[in-house]
């Protein structure tokens, strides 16, 4: 577990560098840049469709979010948070790879990788924060204080199935104003969020949440007081006493649940390229990915031990989701079964870009 990895301080020699600061200056001369060179390439009102919303974004967060996570220090750099940007990065390149083997453009492809990121997030933060609302909103904290923490997506606190409404809004609004179709899109960067999950639970793992029950195998890990699983089994009673004058345990072993979350997501990731040459009609990559991902995740979760049990049953949130979404992708199956196989495709399959 490595939760913040160095803090940057909030000023620049005398000048700050939050807010009304010297980062919001590099951000107006580099997006001004950005916009100019897309506008003479591809004119202004693709330039400004492409990076008007994650410019907008990009400035939003360094002008109110930065200064937000200060945290007296400077802003903590987390393990969790520089993760998810690896893994957006990860999942961009190989979404470009793909979209290149069936003529969709490297800046039709980022932008929309951008944009679905960014719903992701707001989604996935939005649904932690509707589960845990009383951990954000106690009646002893000011409402600015309770904002500060819910922009604090760094420190860890997202559920990856609450991105799925926002970032699916995100990708269709995208496609529509593209007059790109919806299925061969889908088909191009399901891989790529497998692999930015992958990397995600990586995340999760430095920053120690998303734990799992109690593991007496060789590959179990420990974490350090105050992580998450430390203070679940502190305030179950499970840990001894610290001694006196030494510094208390750390946790008793559990199952590193985030990296077999993190393997599972790359072995999908895996599994959906390969299937990709073999795919007859649009969106069965997709429907693949739709559909061994809850599986994998009814499993995971029976080993996780971080979320209670929901809606009175025996099953938490993200696996009642889970089924949900089994049910979904039996739908997709069944629509895309009653679609026409393209030429292309009844002649066999055929090599395919990662």
């Amino acid at each position: 577990m490595q939760s913040t990895l160095f803090h940057i301080p909030a000023h620049l020699g005398s000048l700050p560098l939050f807010g009304w600061g010297c980062l919001l200056a590099l951000w107006a001369v580099l997006g001004a840049g950005g916009l100019a060179w897309t506008a003479a390439r591809e004119g202004l009102t693709r330039a400004v469709t492409t990076l008007g919303v994650p410019l907008a974004a990009a400035g939003a967060f360094i002008l109110w979010g930065l200064p937000a996570l200060d945290d007296g220090a400077g802003v903590p750099i987390r393990g969790y948070g520089v993760m998810l940007l690896v893994a957006a990065a990860a999942g961009i390149w190989l979404s470009v790879r793909r979209g290149r083997g069936i003529g969709i453009d490297a800046d039709t492809i980022l932008g929309l990788g951008m944009e679905v990121f960014l719903w992701g997030l707001v989604g996935a933060r939005l649904f932690y924060v509707i589960e845990y609302y009383h951990q954000f909103f106690p009646p002893d904290r000011s409402l600015a204080a309770s904002l500060g923490q819910v922009l604090n997506i760094a420190q860890g606190g997202l559920v990856v199935f609450g991105s799925l409404p926002t970032a699916a809004v995100a990708a269709w609004l995208f496609a529509r104003r593209r007059g790109l179709p919806i299925l061969p899109l889908a088909d191009v960067i399901a891989p790529g969020l497998l692999v930015g999950l992958a990397l995600g639970r990586v995340g999760c793992f430095l920053n120690g949440c998303c734990y799992g029950g109690a593991c007496d195998l060789p590959w179990a890990v420990r974490f350090p007081p105050e992580s998450p699983p430390w203070l679940d089994q502190a305030a179950r009673g499970l840990l001894p006493a610290a001694a006196a004058g030494q510094p208390p345990p750390w946790s008793l072993p559990v199952h590193p649940a985030q990296l077999y979350a993190a393997i599972d997501a790359a072995l999908l990731a895996a599994l959906a390229i390969a299937y990709t040459p073999l795919a007859r009609r649009p969106g069965e990559v997709f429907a693949l990915v739709l559909t061994l991902h809850p599986l994998s995740r009814l499993l995971l979760e029976a080993i996780r031990i971080d979320e209670p049990p929901a809606f009175g049953t025996p099953l938490s949130i993200s696996q009642l989701v889970s089924l949900v979404l089994l049910l979904l992708a039996a739908a997709l199956w069944w629509w895309i079964a009653r679609q026409p196989i393209p030429a292309r495709a009844a002649a066999g399959p055929r090599p395919h870009g990662l």
